[in-house]
C-alpha cells in the first residue's frame, strides 16, 4: 500500500469520524440512539478504493462511534469493539462488490442505492446479534429491550437509504471520481 492509499484511508477514517460526531450532536432520536453518518466515508473507501480500503477505513471511523455508544454510552468497552469491527463489515463488502461489478463505468450510478444496501448487509447482521445476543451479558437486560433493537436497526436501514442516494450522486460525478481516482492510480501522468 502506498502513501497515497494510505493518506486517503486515513482521510476517509477521520472524515468518518467527523460525520459521525456531527450527526450524533444534531441527530439524538431517543436516549442513546443517535444518526450516525460516518458510513458515507467507508462507503467511498469502499466503492473506489476496494476491500482492503474500506475495511480499514470503517475500523478507524468506528473510533469515535465506539466511545459514544460504548464507554462513554451504555455499551460498555464492547461498544468499543463492536462497532469498528460493524463499519469495516461494510467498508470490506462495499469494496469486494465494487472489484466485481466495474462500477466506473457510466450509468453504473443508478446501482449506487440498491448497492450501498446490499454493502450493509453483513452489518446488519452484526448489529442485531451483537444487540440481542452479546450486549444483553454485558448491560442489564432491562435497558435494551425488543423495541430498542427495532429502533436501532430501523434508524440503520433509514440512515442506509440516505446514504445510498448520496453515493449514487457520488458515483455518478465525474470530477468526484477523477479526484478519488488520483489516489489509486498506480502510475501518475505529468502535465
Amino acid at each position: 500500500m502506498n502513501t497515497k492509499k494510505l493518506t486517503f484511508i486515513i482521510m476517509m477514517g477521520a472524515l468518518g469520524n467527523v460525520l459521525f460526531a456531527i450527526s450524533y450532536l444534531t441527530g439524538q432520536v431517543a436516549p442513546g440512539i443517535a444518526l450516525d453518518f460516518s458510513l458515507i466515508a467507508v462507503l467511498i473507501a469502499g466503492f473506489f478504493g476496494g476491500p482492503k480500503a474500506g475495511l480499514i477505513t470503517g475500523l478507524i471511523a468506528g473510533i469515535v462511534p465506539g466511545v459514544m455508544f460504548g464507554p462513554a454510552g451504555t455499551g460498555g468497552w464492547l461498544g468499543l469493539i463492536g462497532l469498528p469491527i460493524g463499519k469495516g463489515l461494510t467498508g470490506l463488502t462495499s469494496g469486494l462488490i465494487s472489484t466485481r461489478l466495474d462500477l466506473h463505468k457510466p450509468r453504473k450510478s443508478l446501482l449506487g442505492i440498491p448497492l450501498t444496501l446490499a454493502s450493509y448487509i453483513p452489518e446488519g447482521l452484526f448489529t442485531y446479534t451483537y444487540f440481542a445476543f452479546l450486549l444483553p451479558f454485558f448491560i442489564p437486560t432491562q435497558i435494551l429491550g425488543g423495541a430498542v433493537i427495532l429502533t436501532i436497526m430501523t434508524k440503520a436501514i433509514v440512515e442506509v437509504l440516505i446514504m445510498g442516494f448520496i453515493i449514487a450522486a457520488l458515483l455518478g460525478n465525474k470530477g468526484f471520481k477523477d479526484f478519488v481516482k488520483n489516489f489509486f492510480c498506480e502510475k501518475q501522468k505529468l502535465i
